[in-house]
């Protein structure tokens, strides 16, 4: 099933005995199990037809046995099982999946976590149940996400914006989510959402970032790249040479790629490097400064400051001087 089909069940009081939610990303199955507890069961039928159990401190059985009780006041009884990747002896399961409790519905959450849908169990949950995978968005899928999030509610965004924010976030949807709901409550009237907004939100600079450096360095502007290291120099705790290092090889590797896509059409491009087609000009850019035997050496040069960065073969130099030198180095390749 999808997200909106479940939300339809919800809604319309037409749930199926048992949905079994699953997934790398947590943030829509938190919203689907937030849904069935506020809007399944009215106010007055919660207290005896409404329990929430988690997995590291129940056991199946306990949980079938409350599933198969019947409702009290109520035509439903719902029971939800949080963390349910942390439960023992799952397949304990099998004999009330196949026959369960028409009048309950056990809503099963497994985040983080995937299940072999080979084994016996992980069949009949797939087969049985209501299934939902709550896979991680691609890269290039996230603006997209964010725009239309804010939608919603008429806020708009641009995608320098959005790339300031992701810095502070990460792909991480909840954490993405928790960061838009701050910056709407701080957003001004027209309701649009400015990188000056989130440089006051979050601290984070709208001129001196780490999609700038990556960007100055694209573009071979060594004056432009010293200046963001200076700034970096002066906020380390914030601008962790490890992170920077990293990601300077996921925008190189996209540098990499772009070399090799042969259909130059945005959507392949997009799709392949997993980015948003707005920024696909500057991998096309750098991809004329930096050939692929240049981003060969570039490779060598991260791997090699990455172990510097961790202490392997460097006793003195601290992590500006590190960053100064690997910038250089990939500046003069």
């Amino acid at each position: 099933m999808n997200y909106q089909e479940i939300i339809s069940d919800i809604d319309n009081k037409n749930t199926k005995p048992i949905y079994f939610l699953i997934g790398e990303e947590s943030y829509h199955i938190d919203q689907l199990i937030n849904y069935f507890l506020n809007n399944l069961l009215e106010t007055e039928e919660k207290e005896f037809n409404q329990i929430v159990f988690y997995g590291n401190d129940s056991s199946v059985e306990k949980i079938i046995s409350e599933c198969k009780i019947f409702p009290f006041g109520s035509e439903k009884r719902l029971i939800v099982v949080k963390e349910g990747q942390y439960l023992k002896q799952l397949e304990l399961l099998e004999h009330y999946i196949k026959n369960p409790q028409t009048s309950t519905c056990l809503v099963i959450c497994y985040n983080k976590k995937t299940i072999d849908k080979r084994k016996k169990i992980g069949k009949i949950l797939f087969e049985k149940c209501a299934f939902f995978e709550s896979k991680e968005l691609y890269e290039n899928q996230i603006p997209d996400w964010i725009i239309k999030y804010l939608k919603k509610d008429n806020f708009t965004i641009n995608n320098h914006a959005i790339s300031m924010l992701l810095e502070h976030t990460g792909n991480t949807l909840s954490k993405i989510v928790n960061e838009l709901e701050k910056l709407k409550m701080s957003c001004s009237v027209n309701k649009e959402i400015t990188s000056e907004l989130i440089e006051d939100i979050t601290g984070i600079s709208k001129e001196y970032n780490i999609f700038e450096l990556q960007h100055s360095i694209g573009k071979k502007d060594i004056k432009r790249t010293n200046t963001i290291i200076l700034y970096f120099s002066k906020n380390k705790k914030k601008y962790n040479i490890i992170l920077i290092i990293s990601m300077l090889f996921s925008y190189f590797e996209k540098v990499m790629l772009y070399h090799q896509v042969k259909n130059k059409n945005p959507q392949s491009i997009s799709k392949i490097l997993k980015i948003n087609p707005y920024f696909i000009s500057q991998y096309k850019n750098t991809s004329l400064l930096y050939s692929q035997k240049q981003l060969f050496n570039i490779f060598k040069y991260l791997k090699e400051y990455d172990l510097k960065a961790k202490g392997v073969g460097n006793k003195n130099s601290d992590d500006t001087i590190l960053l100064k030198e690997l910038t250089l180095k990939i500046l003069d390749v």
